[in-house]
């Protein structure tokens, strides 16, 4: 009786852990190495000037334009590993969207306009080390990241951003380093205190486009980037 139930729970695990599985979906390759075909420039239907594949990984020097990925994802799960150069400075956005109806200055029509971002820094060296609000894993500008999770640079760090609803979770290598509510009092009150006031589209979207941001100066490389809608 006991080998009984002991294999009735076993099989009520697999189901679970079959249907888990399910709600999570499969996991897609966003960049595998070899070809840039899931990603195009912010408004543009081609890749940006700058970036390229180099030993299998997606690639830039210097100042480029934002990527952007061709299809818009709701609730995910999002992975990837990048290294950034000495001094480095980027950022992946989610759930941005092309704003036909922009109106403030040309230069600031870009997908940090409506997409919150997951900071991505060289912690010791970049010009926006001053803050946690600034530094590796942060919600740029709004959520703080803790200190001590960052790889030295030219190392490789895996970061990992889960959007399920109104919330979501940033990981570092590993740790859960910051969470938040969309939309929620806290959320509100941070937007109000910040430059993301003036763009009336900031966070609000529920779908949108993975933004790799590009637009500032130094190495950066990303590899391994896959996605999975969860439900």
């Amino acid at each position: 009786m006991a080998m009984r139930y002991a294999s009735i729970a076993a099989l009520l695990a697999l189901v679970a852990a079959v249907s888990c599985t399910r709600a999570a979906g499969e996991w897609r390759p966003l960049f595998d190495g070899t070809s840039l075909s899931a990603w195009r420039g912010y408004k543009s239907d081609k890749v940006p000037d700058g970036w390229k594949i180099d030993e299998a990984t997606l690639a830039k020097d210097g100042r480029v334009g934002d990527l952007i990925t061709r299809d818009e994802f709701g609730d995910f799960d999002l992975e990837l590993e990048w290294k950034i150069g000495r001094a480095g400075n980027s950022g992946i956005f989610y759930r941005g969207i092309e704003d036909p109806d922009f109106k403030g200055a040309p230069n600031d029509d870009r997908i940090y306009t409506t997409g919150p971002e997951y900071q991505l820094l060289d912690d010791v060296e970049a010009s926006d080390n001053k803050t946690r609000l600034t530094c590796a894993g942060a919600n740029y500008g709004l959520y703080p990241s803790p200190p001590g999770h960052l790889k030295p640079v030219g190392d490789w760090n895996t970061s990992r951003i889960v959007a399920r609803g109104a919330h979501v979770e940033h990981w570092l290598n590993g740790v859960k380093v910051v969470e938040y509510d969309l939309w929620s009092p806290d959320w509100e009150a941070k937007v109000a205190a910040t430059k993301f006031k003036a763009w009336p589209k900031f966070g609000r979207a529920r779908r949108g486009h993975i933004g790799l941001q590009g637009d500032h100066e130094g190495a950066l490389a990303f590899r391994n980037i896959r996605i999975r809608n969860i439900s």
